[in-house]
């Protein structure tokens, strides 16, 4: 399905260079901010004090988290289970033991029960950044092993790094304005990492059929037709994917705003690095339509007896 065809074929790959020089130039900067700033974790990595309410009617969470920001307590407010329940958590602070926070934050939620109050040390932090980790890093294993399996090793190599150059940088943004990194953050760059890969997946597959059709045509041409071929489809896809993230990032809330605004990040460069990353580090890789066409069989001279009856 397309909403426009694009007639002529533009030329993407006569700019490789310039594009490869911005995205280092961008993941750079990235690690420089990381390096220099480094992540604002949440209390998920960093340890601190869980409470849970229980009110008899709807909670207001907005008014909630309003009360606790004038006594000074900033934290993160979300219902939980029900509209009836909240969950509060509240960062490490020095000198204030679990039953006084909670007595503090009892006194502050006027009509509700403290069903709970539990205290989060930072060596389930250390667990969840290490078992974080992990995961990106089983990921990017898998991209790499299914592309190369399906493709070549060269397009697995060249996915895998347009798409951490994507990670990078979403980490990168995080840290230059401070904002938090939560679970629900780690989850978007999660799924960032295999969103990306899809689109590099459908310009690979279609620079593999254009090798097989375009027997005459260079190899920058092939993958500037290829990406040509796709772009209507490209703004289909990620348009839509784009517009629920943004109505998740207007309306979603605290709870859900840095999760869509790491998808946002991610849907943007993702585009980018998929189309204008990948595919020159394909080409700077020497990808060739022999790995694609097989080459016609060399028959040796014809025998003057062949097919003779003796």
């Amino acid at each position: 399905m397309e909403f426009f065809k694009i007639r002529r074929v533009i030329p993407f790959m006569r700019h490789a260079l310039v594009f490869n020089i911005v995205s280092l130039l961008t993941f750079f900067a990235a690690v420089f901010f990381l390096w220099h700033k480094g992540l604002h974790f949440s209390i998920e990595f960093t340890g601190g004090t869980l409470v849970e309410a229980n009110y008899k009617q709807a909670a207001d969470v907005e008014k909630i988290r309003e009360s606790l920001d004038k006594a000074g307590l900033k934290g993160e407010v979300q219902n939980f289970g029900s509209s009836r329940d909240v969950l509060i958590r509240l960062p490490v602070e020095k000198g204030q033991s679990t039953s006084e926070l909670s007595q503090k934050v009892g006194a502050l939620l006027e009509g509700a029960e403290i069903r709970r109050v539990e205290f989060v040390g930072p060596q389930v932090g250390e667990e969840l950044a290490e078992y974080g980790a992990l995961a990106l890093a089983v990921t990017a294993v898998g991209i790499v092993l299914y592309l190369w399996l399906r493709f070549e090793w060269r397009f697995g190599l060249s996915a895998i790094i347009a798409n951490l150059h994507d990670v990078v940088i979403i980490l990168g943004c995080f840290a230059l304005f401070q904002w938090e990194f939560s679970l629900p953050v780690l989850a978007a760059v999660l799924a960032v990492l295999g969103y990306s890969v899809n689109e590099s997946v459908v310009v690979f597959d279609r620079v593999r059929e254009n090798f097989r059709k375009m027997r005459k045509a260079s190899v920058p041409e092939v993958i500037d037709s290829s990406i040509t071929a796709v772009i209507s489809r490209t703004i289909i896809t990620h348009g839509c994917t784009q517009a629920m993230v943004t109505t998740m990032l207007l309306f979603g809330g605290p709870a859900l705003h840095y999760f869509a605004l790491a998808l946002t990040i991610g849907i943007c460069f993702g585009i980018y690095s998929s189309v204008l990353v990948a595919s020159p580090l394909v080409m700077w890789l020497g990808v060739d339509r022999s790995q694609f066409v097989r080459p016609p069989k060399k028959t040796g001279p014809r025998d003057e007896n062949d097919g003779a009856v003796v």
